[in-house]
Order: C-alpha cells, then sequence, then structure tokens
C-alpha cells in the first residue's frame, strides 16, 4: 500500500519490459503481416511508451526533475520535488497529483498532498515522495570511500576502488536514479539482440493452494499482463507462420504428388499439399516466404495426418523388411536342399 522511490524504479523497469514485450509481439506481429503482403484486420493496441517518457524523458521525465533536485543549490526537500513535478507533469495524462494545477483533481480526497499517482500500464499506483531525494542520492562520503580503501582486507579494498588516491574524481557520482535508468538501458538493448519467447504466468489464488481458482483475480492478471492485448491481435490474423522449404519438408508425406521428393518451388509445392489434403481457403494464406495457417485445429489435423502416415510408413518399412527377410531365408533354404539333394543323388 505505501510506494516509496524503490518500487518507483521497480514499476519503471516493468514498463520497460511491458515495452519491449509490446514491441516484439503486438508490434512485430502485425508488421509481418505487411512484410509478407497478407490481407487482415488491423487491431489497435495500447503502447505504454508514452508511461515510459514521463518516466524517462531526459528534459521533463520524472527521473530528470528528481536528479535536478538533488544537483541544485539551496533547500532541497521532497515537497520541493512534487512542486516541480507539479509544474512540468501537470497536464500529462498519467499523472495525477493533488496539488497538481490541473482542477480534476483538486477533489480527489483519495490521494493525500505529499503523494503523486502515475497510471502504469497494470493500474493506477500512488507514490508517497518522502524519501525520494534522499534515496536518489545514495551518497557515499568520499572520506568514507578513501577509508575503506586503507583496509589491509583485499575483499573490503576490492569493494570500494573509488576511494584509490590515484582515482579520485571530483565529479559528483551519479544518482541511484541515473545508474538504474543507465542498468535498464543496457538491458533492454541486450534483449533487442535476441528472440525471446515469453512464458505468463497466473495466479489462481493468493493462499498458494491447489484446487483454489479466484476468477477475479485471474482476470486481473490477464487484463493488466497485455494477453487480451496479444489474443486479439492473433484472433484477427493467423496462429502459425512457417516458411516453405520447412512446412513442405514436414508435411510432404501427406500427398503423393510430393513424396517421396518434389520438383519444382516449394510454395508450389505446398499449394499443392494443401489442394490435395482439401483444407479450406479461409484456413490459410500464402505470404512471400511464408504459409500462413489462421486457426490452430488446422494444424493439429495436419499433426495427426502427419502422425498417422508415419505409423503407416513404419508399417510398410516393417512389413517389407519382414517380407525380404522370409524370402532371403527360403532362397537359402531352398539352395541347400538343391545342394543336398545333389551330393544325395550322386551317392545314392
Amino acid at each position: 500500500q505505501d510506494n516509496s522511490f524503490e518500487q518507483f524504479i521497480i514499476n519503471y523497469c516493468n514498463e520497460k519490459l511491458q515495452q519491449i514485450f509490446i514491441e516484439l509481439t503486438l508490434k512485430e506481429e502485425q508488421e509481418e503481416y505487411i512484410r509478407e503482403g497478407i490481407e487482415w484486420t488491423h487491431i489497435e493496441y495500447f503502447n505504454n511508451a508514452i508511461i515510459c517518457d514521463l518516466i524517462e524523458n531526459n528534459q521533463t521525465g520524472i527521473l530528470a526533475m528528481l536528479d535536478e533536485e538533488c544537483l541544485r543549490p539551496g533547500t532541497v526537500t521532497d515537497d520541493t520535488f512534487l512542486e516541480k513535478l507539479n509544474q512540468v507533469c501537470a497536464t500529462h495524462q498519467h499523472f495525477e497529483s493533488r496539488m497538481s494545477k490541473c482542477s480534476r483533481f483538486l477533489n480527489d480526497t483519495s490521494l493525500p498532498h505529499s503523494c503523486f499517482r502515475i497510471q502504469h500500464y497494470a493500474g493506477k499506483v500512488m507514490y508517497q515522495v518522502e524519501g525520494f531525494v534522499d534515496k536518489n542520492n545514495d551518497l557515499l562520503y568520499r572520506d568514507l570511500s578513501q577509508a575503506m580503501w586503507k583496509a589491509s582486507h583485499s575483499l573490503i579494498k576490492a569493494l570500494f576502488p573509488e576511494g584509490n588516491p590515484a582515482k579520485i574524481n571530483l565529479k559528483r557520482p551519479p544518482t541511484a536514479g541515473s545508474q538504474f535508468k543507465a542498468s535498464v538501458a543496457t538491458l533492454m538493448k541486450n534483449l533487442q539482440t535476441k528472440n525471446p519467447n515469453y512464458i505468463r504466468c497466473i495466479k489462481p489464488n493468493d493462499k498458494k493452494a491447489a484446487h483454489i481458482f479466484n476468477e477475479a483475480l485471474v482476470c486481473h492478471q490477464i487484463r493488466y499482463l497485455g494477453l487480451l492485448e496479444n489474443v486479439r491481435v492473433r484472433r484477427a490474423g493467423y496462429a502459425f507462420r512457417q516458411a516453405y522449404e520447412p512446412c513442405l519438408e514436414r508435411y510432404k508425406m501427406l500427398c503423393k504428388q510430393t513424396w517421396p521428393h518434389w520438383r519444382g518451388p516449394a510454395r508450389a509445392g505446398v499449394e499443392v499439399l494443401f489442394n490435395e489434403l482439401g483444407i479450406p481457403e479461409e484456413e490459410f494464406s500464402f505470404g512471400r516466404s511464408k504459409i500462413f495457417i489462421r486457426n490452430p485445429r488446422t494444424l493439429f489435423k495436419l499433426e495427426d495426418l502427419r502422425k498417422q502416415r508415419l505409423e503407416d510408413l513404419a508399417t510398410l518399412i516393417e512389413k517389407i523388411y519382414r517380407g525380404w527377410k522370409c524370402r532371403t531365408r527360403f532362397l537359402l533354404m531352398k539352395k541347400c536342399q538343391i545342394v543336398i539333394a545333389s551330393w544325395y543323388r550322386r551317392y545314392a
């Protein structure tokens, strides 16, 4: 219920993770249809970039305002920090404050004077400004660092490299908020070079007990994890897509014309395969480099047919092998019988 600076930067990191989730799933999903020339229904979804900008903007962001308060001369308190936020962020649609000049919040008695509220992607969160400035400074006095560096214990000395007299820097050390912001930026840069897969975990109840399903809790998580937008985009488009070559290689055994080898372009082979299987035209679409399948049940049908075909092929191979083995044994016995009979006649 009481959220301070620590929860603020944690929620900022969650916003950035949600942003990259949107970029790599919803946005990429819809852009792929455009690249492949697929007709589909565009789905509007909420992009939380506006919330990230509210927090991390270099000029008007909350972290920038907090650093400015920590660095400026004069009397600096948490209240002066809140006053600055009221001046800079008063008109932002995701920022609320009791002291804000925006009159629509003046009568909101649920918001104390020493707090501000941010409408995050996952809902509204109220933050107590008390301690924001001190926690953001996070300063260790230079003489303490130097004293620790002079310690005889090697581990303590290694933990305080800034205390080395040869490396004394008169610049003010970076604030906790700026360090966290830089760490988050590094994390985002690293994630964007990967091909991440997401596993969304849903808690069925708060008691961590079996056989208890709290519908309200589950619906809340589904709504604020962005799963509804993801499902809407998936339903409007296609649930599965695959390049023509691996698709033909996996399912070519289901059609006599493509099995065992298809001579020609992979796309043409996939077209022949799907027409032979009688899959409705509305269930798939041909892109420039991929086949798109609309419903999962179509893919399940293909997998079931493939499984049955593999069993039939295994039976066929087994039958041929057994026939070859029996014929080989028969021919060997026949040859032996002829040899025995010839020697018997010779001495008879």
